[in-house]
């Protein structure tokens, strides 16, 4: 049975869910206009970026329509946690289906137009394209419109990290490729990890990402701003 987790979510049109299925668990002012970017993939990778793989690899549908791009970079990288059952299972068929199983919940249940945040990690560290056009967009330096933060989408890329941490800590290999991503994403948008790195409870009333993926926030950071100094030498 599919089932919102209302612990997650947030309120308003924009607020973020998540999944339950059988055999697989997942948990503003528009400045611009649609912006062709090209397909994601490969060609797009710098020296800085970790592996993503890509909505093509992960087998994504096609998004209803082409996501926005605004006219202004993100200021904040937004932590998100599934709030689903936490799992032992770190293969790459996990995760793949972790992120069909995401965007077919917001596409069918929500209505929207694809899944709503930028980037999905498994519990096993596996990095993934969320929304359509994130990796181009990231390259160009360009903000694509997500929909994981009410009211804040405008200015926020969305992470969601799959499992459920109000009690358990999340996993060296999550937090180690979490860290990895957000290194690239301040190095490609010029962002402090100190002020931009949040936790989706910072802007809306939730339990997101789940006490102990909040309380390791600054660790996070610290590790983030580590790789970020690499990157930049």
């Amino acid at each position: 049975m599919v089932a919102i987790d209302g612990r997650c979510s947030g309120r308003g049109v924009d607020r973020r869910s998540v999944v339950r299925g059988a055999g697989v668990v997942a948990g503003g002012l528009l400045l611009g206009g649609l912006l062709d970017l090209g397909t994601a993939g490969e060609a797009y990778a710098d020296s800085g970026q970790p592996r993503v793989y890509t909505r093509r690899e992960w087998g994504a549908r096609k998004p209803r329509r082409r996501g926005r791009i605004l006219d202004r970079r993100p200021d904040r990288i937004v932590v998100h946690h599934t709030a689903t059952a936490n799992v032992t299972d770190y293969s790459l068929d996990h995760a793949f289906r972790l992120s069909r199983a995401i965007q077919r919940y917001h596409m069918e249940h929500n209505g929207w137009n694809d899944t709503g945040q930028q980037f999905t990690i498994s519990q096993g560290g596996i990095v993934m394209e969320g929304r359509d056009n994130t990796l181009p967009a990231v390259h160009n330096r360009k903000h694509l419109l997500g929909a994981h933060v009410y009211r804040h989408n405008s200015h926020t890329l969305g992470i969601e990290n799959e499992g459920d941490y109000m009690s358990v800590a999340p996993p060296d290999a999550l937090l180690d490729a979490l860290a990895d991503v957000c290194a690239w994403l301040c190095f490609r948008y010029d962002l402090d990890p100190g002020r931009a790195i949040v936790g989706h409870r910072d802007f809306n009333s939730t339990n997101c990402p789940g006490d102990r993926l909040y309380r390791a926030l600054p660790r996070l950071r610290k590790d983030t701003a580590a790789r970020l100094a690499a990157l930049r030498r």
